[in-house]
């Protein structure tokens, strides 16, 4: 067979974060930000879809096994954001902003090196079920 199929894995975790560029004021940060740069914090239920295309394998009909994906992904993504505050509580955001937009493409580069590279790669993050954000595009 030589038809690609996409297979997907849906995982879930709860956040908080707060979006906080601190080179701005106050006043800036209110302005771009809203109520989003509650210095106390907000969180969101996050619902994350990893999809991974590939050719099925004749032996399995797989694509991939997606127990296997299951398990990366919460051994290697949910273990570090799930009930964690973004901003303090992890490594990958004491620098950076943890907008959904930087938090795909950190989960994205997480998992990358993990699936191997015949396998196209897509993460996707609903921060709200109204607002997501997918990379790559």
């Amino acid at each position: 067979m030589s038809d690609k199929v996409a297979v997907f894995r849906r995982e879930h975790f709860n956040a908080a974060h707060r979006l906080h560029n601190p080179d701005w004021d106050e006043a800036t940060n209110d302005k771009v930000f809203g109520k989003c740069n509650n210095p106390h914090f907000h969180g969101h239920n996050y619902e994350l879809e990893v999809k991974v295309v590939g050719v099925p394998d004749p032996k399995t009909g797989y694509v991939m096994d997606l127990k296997l994906l299951s398990d990366l992904i919460q051994d290697h993504v949910l273990e570090k954001f799930d009930h964690k505050n973004l901003n303090l509580d992890t490594e990958e955001f004491k620098n950076l902003n943890p907008t959904a937009e930087n938090i795909v493409v950190v989960i994205y580069k997480i998992l990358r090196p993990l699936i191997d590279k015949k396998y196209d790669l897509q993460v996707r993050l609903y921060e709200t079920p109204r607002n997501f954000v997918e990379y790559p595009v």
